[in-house]
C-alpha cells in the first residue's frame, strides 16, 4: 500500500466499520446539494432505479449510490450493484478535483468499471461533463490539495 493511503487507512476505520448506507447515505446528501442543478436538469436521470458501487480499494471503503425520484440516494449491500468503478483513493481525488478526466483514468486503468457497460458508460460521460457550480470550488480546492498528497508509485507524483 503507498504510504499516503497507509497513513489514512486507520482514519478510515469508522468508515469501514459503519454500515455501507451510512456513509453512503453521507455522500449522497453531499452530492444532492453539489449536483442540485444537473439533477434539476435531469442528466442523472439514467440513473433512476439503478445502482452504482464506488470502491476506493486501498483505503477498504465503498460506497453504493443511486437516483430516486431525482435524488441521489445512498445504499447498503442489499443488492449487489448494477455496475462498479473501482480505483485507489488519489484517482478518486484526482477526478474530484478535476485534474484528471475519467476517460485518463479508464483509459490508464487507474479506475475500473465492471457490472452493466452502459450505465458506466453513461456515469462516466457524465463526470466528464460535469462542472461544478463556482459555490463549491472551495470544495474541489481541498481536493485539489488532498491530491496533491504523495503517493509513491503513482504516475505523475512526486515518488515516481
Amino acid at each position: 500500500m503507498p504510504a499516503a493511503p497507509r497513513l489514512l487507512f486507520p482514519l478510515t476505520l469508522p468508515l469501514r466499520l459503519l454500515p455501507t448506507v451510512l456513509h453512503s447515505r453521507a455522500l449522497a446528501t453531499i452530492l444532492n446539494q453539489v449536483m442540485k442543478e444537473a439533477l434539476v436538469e435531469g442528466e442523472l436521470d439514467f440513473l433512476e432505479g439503478r445502482q452504482v458501487a464506488i470502491e476506493i480499494q486501498d483505503i477498504g471503503v465503498s460506497y453504493q449510490l443511486g437516483l430516486t425520484k431525482g435524488h441521489i440516494r445512498g445504499f447498503g449491500n442489499q443488492r449487489p450493484a448494477d455496475a462498479s468503478i473501482s480505483g485507489g483513493l488519489h484517482e478518486f481525488l484526482l477526478l474530484a478535483a478535476r485534474r484528471e478526466d475519467a476517460d485518463t483514468l479508464f483509459f490508464q486503468r487507474r479506475l475500473r468499471m465492471a457490472g452493466d457497460t452502459e450505465l458506466g458508460l453513461y456515469l462516466k460521460n457524465f463526470l466528464d461533463a460535469f462542472e461544478p457550480p463556482a459555490r463549491w470550488a472551495p470544495l474541489t480546492r481541498a481536493l485539489d490539495r488532498m491530491a496533491n498528497l504523495r503517493f509513491p508509485g503513482r504516475r505523475g507524483t512526486a515518488g515516481d
